[in-house]
């Protein structure tokens, strides 16, 4: 009943908004495993301070889960990592109230209030009814309930109750009850999504035995191969080396690759990702390649332009492993969220725009059987299997490869490419015949004996640091390369949080994230001492292969990185890879850089991408990271007589419109300036975290927290260090959990 005096307090009924939809938030906390504190139970607030008061903005706060007048809260906070309560009550869930009577007489307001209110939610409860959730009610006893079901009533283990039977929805509609319905039909998760059991065939600590992991580990790599061995393709020729040049280029990336991943597997994030050549990095490579001063060299132009891209690799590497160790990286994920990730990911592969199929079309006889044949395996055979292996899913990039360069061997042996009078091995600047010279561009590109790398490369060469020569360093490579290590971060930032969901289940804590970032601040210093011409990073594909192969044994991932070590001791190895016709890596190139576009826009499902807010952002972002560096690249005048086209866009950097009174300084402006990356990651950076919005609207990242691996004895042996190493470098707060 209602006291006499006391007016009712009005509960606004719950019409779901335009952005604030419940169906569409609780379906987005089931994709990300955000941990907001909406729930598909209501919070009722009664305050009762004042008794005259008019309670008009009576409700409940969705993301806080308390009353906003500051009065008692029937439901408390619940965290669904631990199993426990949230706040300082720890295990226990006790009214705010000393009094128990008190909180029977908020329970019967609570009631009375909802019962008059006309057209309103009716919520009924019974006192000596068994709570489905929590269990039997007691008004002096504690209740509590773990991760595991299990209750704890006064200190006692007890099994939960089972619900008891709900009216069915045609009774509810026959009383004239309104039934909120938060999940869509068959989505009804119990459970955040990473507290969810691994569906892995063979989990991050399971050791199949040697021949699985063998294969395993083969498996993972070649998947990998496009990723791991096409990039030096592309920069070392550019850079005016020869064929043995990518060989040895190809055998160091793979040492570096091999040594980095299992860097990362025992001390970085100890997940089972490869470190390799990032695409985030060969985008300034060419920036800097292409600068001035490198543009008319013709003697050692490969050597000092190798070198100038060592200096900058180990001074950006220098200043990643420095935000990692600091934590300074744990103070800057608070910033970066979904919405800055998506549009920095896909410009990455937008990048190449210009480089990517002209290129390919070098020889289209080759390019454009080998993009098919991506198509074809990677989209309309996905769903055969061999004994249960999808092998086309798997090794579309090396079946095809082979697959293509079986069928260019064979044009090259038939003679398609013989020309009366002309020999594919005089360089084009020596032939005098003008019917050799027009041919001469053709059988470069489609000949597959037009590389001598077999020939000249020896049978063992093991790469050794400064193989090129003393690193130079200069402030304007080194500025960019400091920008480019940071997007890198940033990069692999979204890597460790798909990754932990897909192999643990759980995403990483912040300090797990620090520390992986400085190992790859220390794994790219590597890469600068020995000169792979790129830094070394996660590999974002790796995560994708993972979710196809439901395996992410640590120890596969070791293995194949041995032997990753062991083949960069073959010189015919890497010149084996080196003789691969340039026009048939660009090709594969261009299905990957689409694929890391789509990788980045998908995204963008970890936050509200109906909301205005969020498509403004995303749409300026994509839009001004394309058009900012296509002002940048048309002061170029003399570029376009010297340079390829598909090589303009990269030497703006010398000629851009920033004139500081510093060349150092205006070639560092103008080519950050130049990189769609760039532009993108800092407009969307801006913008998401100055325009105002709701964590969910945002998609803000979740991490566990510190006492999870407290509370969890598998955490700790999937994610801590080696006791003898943490105590070590216990100085470093990156290695903290």
């Amino acid at each position: 009943m209602q006291k006499k005096g006391r007016s009712k307090p009005r509960i606004e009924p719950f019409v779901p908004g335009t952005d604030h939809n419940p169906k569409e938030m609780k379906s987005w906390v089931k994709r990300t495993g955000f941990n907001t504190y909406f729930s598909g139970e209501m919070t009722i607030s009664v305050n009762e301070s004042d008794p005259n008061e008019k309670n008009d903005n009576a409700g409940f706060d969705l993301e806080k889960g308390l009353n906003w007048r500051g009065g008692y809260s029937l439901k408390n906070e619940f965290d669904p990592i631990s199993g426990r309560a949230r706040g300082n009550r720890e295990d226990e869930i006790q009214p705010d109230s000393v009094s128990g009577n008190e909180l029977r007489k908020n329970e019967s307001n609570a009631d009375s209030v909802l019962k008059d209110a006309p057209g309103r939610t009716e919520i009924q409860k019974k006192r000596n009814e068994v709570d489905p959730v929590l269990g039997p009610k007691d008004d002096h006893g504690k209740v509590a309930l773990n991760g595991n079901g299990i209750l704890h009533v006064n200190g006692e283990a007890t099994p939960a109750v089972p619900p008891a039977a709900e009216p069915k929805k045609e009774d509810k509609k026959a009383k004239g009850e309104m039934e909120i319905d938060v999940y869509p039909e068959a989505e009804q998760p119990n459970h955040p999504v990473w507290c969810r059991p691994s569906v892995m065939k063979y989990g991050l600590r399971d050791n199949p035995g040697f021949v699985p992991l063998l294969y395993y580990s083969l498996q993972h790599y070649l998947s990998l191969a496009g990723s791991l061995i096409f990039i030096p393709l592309v920069i070392v020729p550019a850079m005016g080396g020869t064929d043995g040049d990518t060989a040895t280029v190809i055998s160091t990336m793979l040492l570096i690759s091999g040594i980095t991943t299992i860097l990362h597997s025992y001390f970085g994030t100890r997940l089972p990702l490869v470190q390799g050549s990032s695409f985030v990095y060969l985008a300034p490579v060419l920036v800097i390649m292409n600068s001035r001063e490198y543009r008319n060299l013709a003697e050692n132009k490969f050597k000092d332009i190798m070198k100038e891209l060592q200096g900058a690799i180990i001074v950006g590497a220098i200043f990643q492993s420095v935000l990692g160790c600091s934590g300074l990286m744990s103070l800057l994920l608070r910033l970066i969220n979904p919405i800055v990730v998506a549009p920095t990911i896909a410009t990455v592969g937008l990048a190449f725009l210009s480089y990517g199929f002209p290129q390919a079309s070098s020889c289209v006889e080759i390019s454009i059987p080998q993009i098919l044949l991506l198509l074809i395996f990677t989209l309309y055979l996905r769903g055969v299997s061999f004994s249960g292996h999808r092998i086309f899913q798997v090794y579309a990039v090396p079946l095809s490869v082979a697959v293509v360069w079986a069928y260019a061997f064979f044009l090259t042996d038939g003679g398609a490419y013989d020309y009366k009078g002309c020999n594919p091995d005089i360089p084009s600047s020596n032939i005098l015949s003008d019917a050799c010279r027009e041919h001469a561009f053709t059988m470069k590109h489609c000949r597959t004996d037009a590389s001598s790398a077999w020939r000249t490369a020896a049978w063992v060469r093991v790469p050794y640091p400064l193989q090129w020569g003393i690193p130079t360093f200069h402030l304007k490579t080194s500025i960019i390369m400091i920008i480019v290590s940071m997007i890198a971060s940033v990069d692999s930032v979204g890597t460790y949080h798909s990754a932990s969901l897909l192999v643990i289940s759980r995403p990483p804590t912040p300090g797990i994230v620090s520390r992986g970032i400085a190992m790859e601040g220390f794994c790219s210093i590597l890469a600068g001492l020995w000169g792979t011409g790129s830094g070394s990073t996660t590999l974002t594909e790796n995560v994708h292969t993972i979710d196809i192969t439901k395996v992410a044994s640590r120890r596969a991932v070791e293995l194949g990185a041995l032997l990753l070590i062991l083949f960069s001791f073959f010189g015919k190895v890497g010149a084996l890879l080196a003789s691969i016709p340039q026009a048939l890596a660009v090709s594969v190139l261009c299905f990957i850089w689409a694929l890391i576009v789509a990788l980045g826009l998908s995204t963008l499902q970890y936050g509200q991408t109906s909301t205005f807010r969020n498509i403004t952002i995303v749409g300026l972002s994509l839009f001004f990271s394309l058009s900012i560096p296509a002002y940048f690249q048309q002061y170029q005048p003399d570029s376009s007589f010297i340079l390829p086209s598909y090589l303009v866009p990269y030497a703006a950097a010398s000629n851009g419109p920033v004139h500081t009174g510093s060349k150092e300084v205006d070639f560092a402006i103008n080519g950050l300036l130049s990189m769609n990356m760039v532009v993108a990651f800092s407009v969307a950076f801006i913008l998401d975290n100055t325009v105002p919005g709701t964590r969910q609207e945002r998609g803000v990242y979740v991490w566990s927290n510190v006492l999870d691996l407290v509370n969890d004895p598998t955490l700790v042996a999937d994610f801590s260090l080696p006791r003898k190493v943490a105590l070590f470098f216990g100085w470093a707060k990156c290695i903290g959990a």
